[in-house]
């Protein structure tokens, strides 16, 4: 007689999965369903009020976005997957005070994670399929690549909990960490979420925004977030925001950095997100004079180079807008006056005028 193949054992092949994953550098690994009918109904709420901004992808697929099977049929389960990025000896605050700094944003500042995580989940995912012989694995690995709503599958699968500024909060971690997900057709068991909300009364990182983004706790306006607005918004950005932008060139960390969370967030083991070309602390001076492949040769390999030389200058600009007059800041703005983008002349102009208004503070004369 044929032998009878050995049914899985899938308690066994979640804590399998749990360990490799862990082997792997991340920091957490969770297994949640698909069932999303309320986070479908929050989503199609924030679209019809026009929150996304010019992310109109948010509303392109429709519910695939939050019914897994009908992305990849036959999904019945999402492995959730933590991976920490904040750097050693962070000195986000004192950039930010610093006016002639600019500041981007702690998950930029070393290599691109989409890659970084793809390729571990690739591996996790032929780890299972291995583990399962004989079976018909239907698996996919997704990071940030697809319409995938992976914070509330991070809170469905117990990661932590969804907080006021939407952004997942776990209490061990804090909220610096990157999320990716394996959708899978194994019946594996699923994680409890947290019990409730942790946030309470805190309402510190929608007070702290400095373009008012947070129409209400758990909402995000993105047309007037920072990170929309320096690395998705492609055009030229409202002067109502631009001073309230200070010197944040490329995303804002803001909520983060201010939620008593994340007072105790260890910093990362992973080297490759470690700051690279000193970004972390920079002058704005510095960095608007970059030239085109100075640019590309500089952001090779990070999250920065997606917006393009263009866009870095116009958000250089309006951070030289913002800091403390000089005759060199003049000067490097005065070169860019005639650039061939109009987008760039647009803001160059505006922060021209900045340094132009009676009574502005000017820094003492830098030497040559």
């Amino acid at each position: 007689m044929p032998e009878t193949a050995t049914p899985t054992d899938y308690q066994q092949l979640a804590r399998q999965i749990k360990q490799w994953g862990a082997e792997l550098g991340f920091q957490q690994i969770a297994i949640t369903d698909t069932d999303l009918k309320q986070t479908g109904e929050r989503l199609n709420q924030w679209l019809s009020k026009g929150y996304q901004g010019d992310m109109r992808w948010m509303g392109e697929h429709g519910s695939k976005r939050y019914n897994p099977p009908e992305l990849l049929p036959g999904t019945t389960r999402v492995i959730t997957v933590r991976l920490d990025y904040l750097p050693n000896d962070d000195n986000l605050i004192a950039v930010l005070k610093n006016e002639s700094s600019a500041y981007i944003s702690r998950y930029a500042l070393g290599r691109d994670y989409h890659k970084l995580i793809r390729k571990r989940l690739t591996t996790l995912a032929k780890e299972i399929e291995k583990a399962v012989p004989g079976e018909a694995v239907v698996q996919r690995p997704f990071v940030d690549s697809a319409p995938v709503m992976e914070k509330p599958l991070a809170v469905k699968a117990g990661l932590g909990w969804m907080g006021k500024h939407t952004l997942v909060i776990n209490s061990n971690a804090g909220s610096w960490f990157f999320l990716g997900e394996i959708y899978t057709n194994l019946p594996l068991p699923v994680d409890e979420p947290v019990e409730h909300d942790q946030c309470g009364e805190c309402s510190a990182c929608l007070k702290v925004c400095p373009t008012d983004a947070f129409p209400e706790p758990y909402v995000l306006d993105a047309r007037r977030c920072i990170s929309y607005l320096t690395i998705e918004h492609k055009g030229s950005i409202p002067e109502e925001f631009r001073e309230p932008m200070g010197n944040r060139v490329f995303g804002c960390d803001d909520c983060q950095a201010i939620c008593p969370w994340n007072k105790e967030a260890a910093p990362a083991s992973e080297k490759d997100f470690s700051p690279r070309h000193k970004l972390d602390n920079s002058e704005l001076l510095k960095l608007f004079r970059w030239s085109e492949s100075e640019f590309l040769k500089y952001t090779e390999g990070s999250p920065i180079r997606r917006i393009g030389y263009e866009r870095w200058l116009r958000n250089l600009a309006i951070g030289l807008g913002n800091a403390p007059t000089s005759d060199a800041i003049i000067q490097a703005l005065q070169t860019q006056e005639n650039h061939s983008s109009e987008l760039v002349r647009e803001h160059v102009g505006w922060a021209l005028g900045q340094h132009q208004q009676p009574g502005r503070k000017r820094k003492r004369k830098i030497k040559a």
